[in-house]
């Protein structure tokens, strides 16, 4: 991951196809610059046609060799972009990608030139690294029901697991092997993952007692604030574990409701989605993350999010959709569906690529920012 961003974190069941975009009711952004507008042929203008031009755009950054999207990006984000690119095949079972998937999954699964003790499959030297690319396995078993793709999403949960200890009571280390760091993103990921491989393998019980037992410690943590949003972590180096008050990052705010998700389909507690709320209606109704009714990292005012960060919002929106499935009356789609209104019509190039800025204006093209808009437009079909 991006050094500065990586400084700043310690410091402180059925497919269904594409529906139409319903446009919700409500005033725009005020400070939304003038829509952008495709007079290409064929332009999208429906939800599914505006998630295909997305995720057409995202395979512009596709680099067939290695396997990864813009090889120059952080290595996690290719494993966020496949997970990005597997919902869009899942949701619309297009099979037009599958074979980018599958090379991917092969070139990526191999040793890390960069982490020879990581021994392939996705195992990396920080434990969210590892994370990401173990879920989209779960996925891309979801849907080849390939064993293999579970068994290295069992290798993963075990390579995070190894990580977990009792300093501050538990948690999974974010660094390693040099072990100074306790954080949100790491151990949501590994609730998310542990609930995910329960859930698809009959009969488990140890899936599922860590996955529990990881979100009765988050939960007890301190890093879940008084207004119910996640900070980035604990001050785990001669801090006595407090929470550190670092930045609350919209993906911290949003693996945590997809683990939720995970483990209410596991166990029906419905306590769990009653927990998951409480941090969902924090994230709509922050004057901070969602200002005007429209999703912003923190680091955007500054236009500081590079590279990290331009992919947070994405993960916030395929978490809350995936947590609004689940609730009578789906709560959070309005949101989402004005989420991706506002990002098609005032953060999007001719070229159907994507900016930082949800509420605009289009700012540039990268990895990040694109896989972003993939998962959001993705969520609302």
């Amino acid at each position: 991951m991006l050094a500065q961003l990586r400084r700043a974190r310690a410091a402180v069941g059925a497919f269904a196809l594409g529906a139409a975009l319903v446009l919700v009711a409500g005033a725009l952004p005020a400070q939304a610059s003038t829509p952008s507008t495709s007079s290409a042929p064929g332009a999208a203008v429906n939800a599914r046609d505006r998630a295909t031009a997305a995720v057409e755009a995202m395979m512009g950054f596709y680099d067939e060799d290695t396997g990864r999207w813009d090889p120059d990006a952080p290595w996690w984000q290719s494993g966020n972009a496949l997970q990005a690119l597997l919902d869009y095949t899942a949701k619309t079972r297009s099979k037009r990608y599958l074979r980018q998937i599958e090379n991917t999954i092969e070139q990526q699964r191999k040793p890390l030139p960069w982490w020879p003790e990581g021994g392939g499959e996705f195992r990396a030297d920080s434990t969210d690294d590892t994370g990401w690319w173990g879920l989209a396995m779960t996925s891309m078993y979801d849907l080849t029901r390939d064993q293999e793709y579970l068994k290295i999403a069992k290798l993963d949960e075990e390579y995070m697991y190894k990580y977990w200890d009792d300093v501050c009571g538990g948690g999974v280390w974010w660094d390693i092997p040099a072990a100074t760091y306790k954080n949100a993103i790491s151990v949501e990921l590994y609730i998310k993952l542990a609930a995910a491989l329960h859930n698809r393998i009959p009969g488990d019980t140890v899936y599922l007692k860590r996955a529990l037992t990881a979100w009765k410690w988050l939960k007890s943590s301190g890093m879940i604030n008084g207004d119910n949003l996640v900070n980035d972590g604990l001050n785990t180096q001669g801090g006595g574990c407090a929470n550190n008050g670092g930045i609350t990052w919209t993906y911290n705010q949003g693996v945590v409701l997809g683990g939720l998700a995970e483990l209410y389909k596991a166990t029906g507690d419905r306590g769990l989605l009653r927990d998951a709320r409480k941090i969902a209606d924090a994230v709509v109704d922050s004057p901070l993350l969602s200002p005007k009714g429209i999703l912003t990292e923190p680091c955007e005012a500054s236009d500081t999010c590079e590279s990290d960060g331009t992919a947070f919002k994405g993960i916030f929106a395929r978490n809350l959709g995936e947590l609004d499935a689940l609730l009578p009356g789906r709560p959070y789609r309005g949101y989402l569906l004005t989420q991706a209104r506002s990002a098609y019509q005032y953060d999007r190039n001719s070229s159907d690529q994507y900016g930082v800025s949800w509420s605009g204006p289009f700012d540039r093209a990268s990895i990040g920012r694109q896989e972003s808009a993939v998962s959001l437009l993705v969520s609302v079909l």
